[in-house]
């Protein structure tokens, strides 16, 4: 394996979310103070700085592949739907882009609160684009703002809304999974001291989980088997919904936000302190095992397997972050030193190119091959 950088970029200061586009070829980075840049991926082009959120943006997330996004009145069913870009921030606004043209497309206001949380399903049959014009078959994205959860469709128009929460959404995870033998996918929301299911599709309630404490992260597995939690209490919570089972890992040095799953389901990394930690969820899960723990000088900010492969990346408070084989004798294979902490990891879709944000707004790419 070769490991380099490809190439380096700015925003205007701590870079909070960052993602690639389906197709591969732009990065999205939402800097901390509102303005969201997207970069080429070839060479770090910027194409276009979106004006995003006034008072600070938090989020955002690009819409399936399949669809794009719904067509407008205006456009023909013949043509190729929008790339579409939804960001969110302290204003109270989800806006929808078009990545194209650097234009907004349309806007939902959701009050006065903070929207930290983005995530999009898609609801149309891939290889059948003209059904994105329909409303009722257009993907939803799912956003959470203070106790309230609601379903958008691209046009920015509310598909639903659910019941609030009984406190602040605090982390929102979309996954397929199954519930009463029922294969969809599912939106968990979480608050301090419940997770609450729903199914995407439908929107019908599928679950409630409890919890004595706060929640601060939350992901599925990608073979929908765990639903996981990263706690306020420094420790990592699993649910098994179709096993009914529960599992708890205690005993790390700080609370624990960072969550990321290996492509196959098998590995769990950790934040939670000075170690990135992988559990092994196979079988009868990680409970009581041990896990394998990948050392750093300074408290953990990130992980991120990659989307197909094994490696994982790992980021440090200290600038260091190191990319790790976890299943090979000699786990570590490549340290790099930034000038300022980690704060998101985002591997393009073919794992070819790694995207690393920072706290000073420095991005960096990196290339595998």
């Amino acid at each position: 394996m070769k490991f380099a950088k490809h190439w380096a970029g700015q925003v205007e200061d701590y870079a909070i979310d960052l993602a690639w586009s389906p197709d591969g070829a732009l990065l999205a980075v939402a800097a901390q103070s509102g303005a969201i840049t997207l970069f080429d991926a070839t060479m770090g082009a910027v194409k276009h700085v979106l004006s995003g959120h006034a008072d600070g943006a938090n989020c955002l997330a690009w819409a399936p592949p399949a669809v794009g996004g719904a067509l407008r009145p205006e456009e023909s069913r013949d043509k190729p739907a929008p790339t579409v870009l939804a960001t969110a921030g302290q204003d109270g606004a989800v806006r929808f882009w078009d990545a194209s043209t650097g234009r907004q497309t349309a806007e939902a206001k959701l009050g006065q609160v903070w929207i930290e949380h983005l995530g999009w399903v898609g609801r149309t049959v891939p290889g059948e684009p003209s059904s994105a014009a329909r409303p009722e078959d257009s993907p939803c994205l799912f956003a959470a703002a203070g106790k309230k959860l609601v379903a958008l469709r691209p046009d920015g128009a509310i598909a639903h809304t659910f019941p609030d929460a009984s406190k602040t959404i605090s982390a929102v995870a979309i996954g397929s999974s199954t519930f009463d033998s029922r294969d969809s996918t599912y939106v968990a929301a979480a608050c301090f001291g419940q997770v609450r299911v729903f199914d995407a599709v439908t929107f019908a309630p599928a679950k409630e989980y409890s919890y004595g404490n706060a929640l601060l992260a939350l992901t599925w597995s990608p073979d929908g088997r765990w639903l996981v939690a990263g706690c306020h209490d420094n420790a990592v919570h699993l649910w098994a919904p179709a096993e009914d089972l529960e599992l708890h890992m205690s005993g790390y040095e700080t609370k624990l936000r960072e969550l990321s799953f290996s492509h196959d389901s098998k590995w769990l990394a950790t934040g939670g302190g000075r170690d990135a930690c992988v559990w092994d969820c196979s079988g009868p899960g990680p409970e009581g095992r041990e896990p394998l723990l990948l050392p750093h000088q300074a408290p953990v900010r990130a992980v991120a397997f990659q989307n197909k492969h094994s490696l994982l990346a790992s980021g440090a408070a200290d600038g260091e972050f190191a990319l790790w084989g976890p299943t090979r004798s000699s786990p570590l294979l490549v340290e790099v030193r930034m000038p300022a902490a980690a704060t998101r990891f985002a591997w393009r879709h073919d794992d070819a190119l790694l995207a690393v944000g920072t706290e000073q707004g420095h991005i960096f790419v990196f290339k595998t091959t």
